[in-house]
């Protein structure tokens, strides 16, 4: 008997294409949501694209509100803001609209509005999803803005537990938005450090992703074209910000990496998790950091994987091509080679490595590593990238 056996879920409704911001009355009409809470970041709040896209709720005669209190790690505190003024207004939908920030408070919120219990009792772990009341999950639209997380396609939300320090995945079926609006153009004005954090963040989705254990050719097959696509447009979107085709490569990669990782991620994540809630770092900069060191420490484990990827990317050289690969990447787009760089003034002490590599192991990510992440694996993964050692 085959030992190939596994269970998959895939993404849901999306509308991809420039100018497709226009359907979202349809949109709205199409999942029930008569009155939106809209959810978006304090920075892009003040951007043309929102006042924009309300002008296209507006002449539709669509009532709204509007959240924007959103850090750009979301905590607890914005959660508890968010649902008040949900409550307040008596919305019946969110459209999450932004980043991953904006796109998983907006989730959160529409999932925790109805809820009795804390948020931090549905967290990823086991069933714990199965303890809410999923007839109060309000619908949710997601309108990404950004080209990095993929939270648009995917059933959790990320939020930092402010007293912990500690990021929590937050899981549910119903998380996953009724509709997503994919649309290029909202993408333009994004400046060079954005674009280049939130590309390598779904490099990194991929990447993990592909190389995590366990059967799910599907999984590997979306990461391994969304790592090309990344190769092939990052650099462009980077160089210049109105490459629209360019945008839309990065915008499909970013949905394909959050697509991919439900088979798993690793110790990329696991150690960018805690850097960013301890040192509130943009979490794709951070990922792109620790990836090369990450890279080398499966490097046993994942070689064959990534021959064949490098193949398929047109990349010559195996294992070392694809490395090299990846840090020429990063270079072109000025990511920091070692953490001193993402972290200005860092000087970490032996107590705070150890709880950064304490917060590691038990981070939800570490279990799809492809090497076992130890607390000395963690440790010496950390000293490399402070160190910039590979």
């Amino acid at each position: 008997m085959s030992k190939l056996v596994s269970k998959w879920n895939y993404p849901t409704t999306v509308r991809f294409g420039a100018g497709r911001i226009s359907e979202l009355p349809d949109v709205l009409a199409a999942t029930g949501i008569k009155k939106p809470l809209f959810v978006t970041d304090p920075g892009l709040a003040k951007l043309p694209v929102v006042a924009s896209t309300l002008k296209i709720l507006e002449d539709a005669k669509v009532p709204y509100g509007v959240f924007s209190d959103v850090k750009p790690n979301p905590v607890e505190s914005n959660l508890t803001a968010g649902i008040a003024v949900f409550k307040k207004g008596k919305h019946d939908g969110v459209i999450a609209f932004g980043g991953g920030s904006a796109l998983d408070l907006g989730k959160l919120i529409a999932f925790q509005a109805g809820q009795t219990l804390p948020v931090w009792d549905f967290e990823d772990v086991g069933d714990w999803w199965t303890r809410a009341n999923s007839d109060a999950i309000a619908p949710i639209i997601a309108v990404p803005t950004t080209a990095g997380t993929g939270s648009e396609v995917g059933r959790a939300g990320v939020i930092t537990n402010e007293e912990t320090h500690t990021k929590k995945v937050i899981f549910h079926p119903k998380l996953l938005p009724a509709i997503v609006i994919a649309d290029p153009e909202l993408s333009v004005g994004m400046p060079s450090f954005i674009t280049a954090g939130t590309g390598m963040d779904a490099f990194a989705h991929c990447l993990e992703a592909y190389c995590a254990p366990g059967y799910h050719p599907m999984a590997d097959g979306i990461a391994v074209e969304g790592i090309r696509l990344v190769f092939e447009n990052l650099p462009k979107a980077f160089a210049n910000g109105k490459d629209l085709t360019a945008r839309a490569h990065m915008m499909s990669a970013a949905a394909m990496g959050a697509a991919a990782f439900q088979k798993g991620l690793g110790a990329i994540h696991s150690l960018s998790h805690p850097i960013g809630a301890l040192y509130d770092t943009h979490h794709g900069m951070t990922n792109a950091v620790f990836m090369p060191y990450v890279l080398a420490f499966n490097r046993d484990a994942i070689e064959e994987k990534i021959v064949r990827l490098s193949a398929y990317c047109g990349i010559k050289g195996g294992f070392d091509g694809f490395a090299k690969a990846v840090i020429k990447l990063r270079k072109e787009l000025k990511v920091p080679h070692a953490l001193p760089g993402l972290i200005k003034g860092l000087d970490m002490d032996k107590k705070r490595k150890t709880l950064i590599a304490d917060m590691a192991v038990v981070d939800p990510t570490a279990g799809g590593n492809p090497v076992k992440l130890t607390k000395k694996a963690a440790l010496g993964l950390l000293e490399n990238a402070i160190e910039g050692t590979v």
